[in-house]
């Protein structure tokens, strides 16, 4: 799965020594730039974890994660493993008030609203239909 992302903030990173010798995990958390900015918690292991160090707040990515779930206890966690790190450009942060800088210059400022047919017996200016299209994953 491929995210874009940008850097909220870089956690500390974690070692340990197991069976198979010395591990290091660092976690960041991003933003996923859309009308919500939804925030993700991302875990970097091994070598990725050193690429993790060059991160700050504001920067702009393209991450390919597995996502796994794994249970324990009756309960499942699930967790989001990066695999490739792409750094998109060298947007700094923007300040506030300023566009965002996943934002493009060309890119219309809303999507174009969509008439839809009012329902059969409504009243004029009153309820409409429902859009035959439901992506919503529930």
């Amino acid at each position: 799965m491929e995210l874009d992302v940008v850097v909220v903030k870089v956690l500390e990173p974690v070692r340990g020594v197991s069976a198979k010798g010395e591990w290091v995990r660092q976690e960041v958390v991003f933003e996923q730039p859309n009308d919500f900015n939804r925030k993700v918690c991302i875990t970097f292991w091994g070598d990725r974890a050193q690429e993790v160090a060059s991160m700050k707040p504001g920067d702009a990515y393209t991450l390919s994660v597995n996502v796994e779930s794994r249970e324990f206890n009756n309960k499942w966690y699930t967790s989001l493993q990066a695999w490739k790190v792409t750094r998109k450009g060298t947007e700094a942060a923007a300040p506030a008030g300023s566009p965002a800088p996943w934002a493009s210059a060309d890119a219309p400022a809303a999507a174009p609203v969509r008439d839809l047919p009012p329902l059969e017996g409504a009243a004029e200016g009153g309820a409409y239909r429902e859009d035959p299209v439901d992506d919503l994953p529930f």
